[in-house]
């Protein structure tokens, strides 16, 4: 399966997430409203990605850690958003993690608490 098929199968499987372009990429948010990822098809540079909210301290630590497979987006990295990179070899495992914190970082209680840990 290609990445973007991928990334939307976990995105669409959290609980009333949707589908829509933002800024001409594939963005998934919660109720319609909040983003919680961001397709980045060489959107602002050379690397296939996404972007999403992190929890405070994991961008910089994934970034440090790990900057081959992370690094802070522009426009939403001063915000703590990690950028995942999707065109090196992938552990969709440890994708899924990401994308189901990211929606915890920004869905309702009540949502969030449907997703496992």
């Amino acid at each position: 399966m290609a990445p973007l098929d991928e990334l939307r199968a976990l995105c669409l499987a959290l609980p009333e997430a949707t589908e829509r372009l933002s800024h001409g990429e594939p963005t998934w948010f919660v109720r319609d409203r909040k983003t919680f990822v961001m397709f980045a098809d060489r959107h602002h540079d050379d690397r296939l990605a996404f972007w999403c909210p992190a929890p405070p301290g994991a961008q910089e630590e994934l970034v440090r850690t790990e900057p081959d497979r992370f690094f802070r987006p522009p426009y939403v990295g001063h915000r703590g958003w990690l950028g995942v990179r999707l065109d090196v070899d992938v552990d969709w495992t440890e994708v899924a993690s990401i994308v189901r914190e990211a929606y915890r970082q920004v869905a309702p209680k009540s949502l969030a608490a449907l997703v496992d840990g």
